[in-house]
């Protein structure tokens, strides 16, 4: 079972009719499951109507920081109900920071990240964090809100660790020289914040300090592209417990298909390559991150 830990089923640019299409093709496909992630309010309404038609659907419920400007106190409560009152709904998200294109200002994408945070923490939810070019201050504005704290994670199952550390590889600091060896200690990483980093771009050892804190990693359809060597680094140096396999569906197409609109099936594509730079069957890798995204999900399958 192939389990797309964030798409968007929920996406306007859909007509019915292609979403009913999208819908056939996913069910005809090797795909299990699917969390539908919200991006604003109508997004967020969608997301609900589609965990509700649909058995292998799930959902999150939030507002993007390209749309915090549209948020006010009065949505806030909406959402509160929206996550409360519906059973399949999973998660707060996605909520984070973007100062890529800052279509919302900063100030405004700070308060209403926090907001959700709180409201996350609140409902004892999973929330699924939207961060571009804003690396470090996202993680600190997770810290200072408790997305890490004992107290959190004491609210969920400890999650599984490998046995041993972890080696990975640093790059060479200069031409012709052998890389250095350097271990990582994952082994008391089984703290669970349910915190899923999505779209992962950072460095190597922004996450690493996320998967000790207790956060998750998701990978999706850049893992894939020639040039992005950044992200290959970070799933060799990260145990496969902590990934989740994601699309991102319109969005981030993965090689073949790139340059196409993005669709849950091609999730395939992002386990074949995990599987590639882990040296592990296909097969291993299809069931761990199925594996992983059920129990950041809490879905029984």
């Amino acid at each position: 079972m192939l389990f797309d830990s964030h798409t968007h089923l929920n996406n306007e640019t859909y007509t019915e009719e292609e979403r009913l299409e999208l819908v056939a093709e996913i069910e005809n496909s090797q795909v299990g499951i699917v969390v539908d992630i919200g991006f604003d309010w109508e997004s967020s309404l969608r997301t609900v109507k589609n965990t509700e038609e649909i058995e292998w659907c799930y959902g999150a419920v939030g507002v993007h920081p390209h749309d915090a400007k549209t948020m006010d106190f009065e949505m806030a409560v909406k959402l509160r109900t929206l996550a409360k009152s519906h059973k399949k709904i999973k998660a707060i998200g996605e909520i984070g920071l973007d100062y890529h294109y800052d279509l919302s200002p900063r100030d405004v994408q700070r308060k209403w990240f926090r907001e959700q945070i709180r409201l996350a923490l609140d409902l004892d939810l999973p929330m699924v964090i939207h961060s571009r070019e804003a690396d470090m201050e996202t993680l600190e504005i997770l810290k200072e809100e408790g997305a890490f704290s004992q107290e959190r994670k004491a609210k969920f199952p400890k999650r599984p660790v490998p046995k041993e550390a972890t080696v990975y590889y640093l790059e060479p600091a200069e031409e012709g020289k052998a890389p250095m060896k350097k271990t990582v200690d994952f082994t008391k990483a089984d703290g669970d914040a349910r915190v899923d980093i999505h779209c992962f771009s950072g460095s190597r050892e922004l996450a690493i300090e996320y998967i000790k804190l207790g956060a998750t990693i998701g990978v999706d359809g850049p893992i894939t592209y020639k040039n992005n060597k950044k992200t290959v680094a970070v799933v060799e140096a990260i145990p496969l417990e902590f990934i989740m396999a994601e699309t991102d569906a319109p969005y981030l197409t993965p090689v073949p298909f790139r340059g196409k609109p993005n669709k849950s099936p091609y999730v395939e594509y992002v386990i074949r390559k995990i599987a590639e730079i882990k040296g592990i069957e296909y097969e291993e890798a299809v069931k761990i991150t199925g594996e992983n995204g059920l129990r950041f999900f809490n879905i029984e399958e």
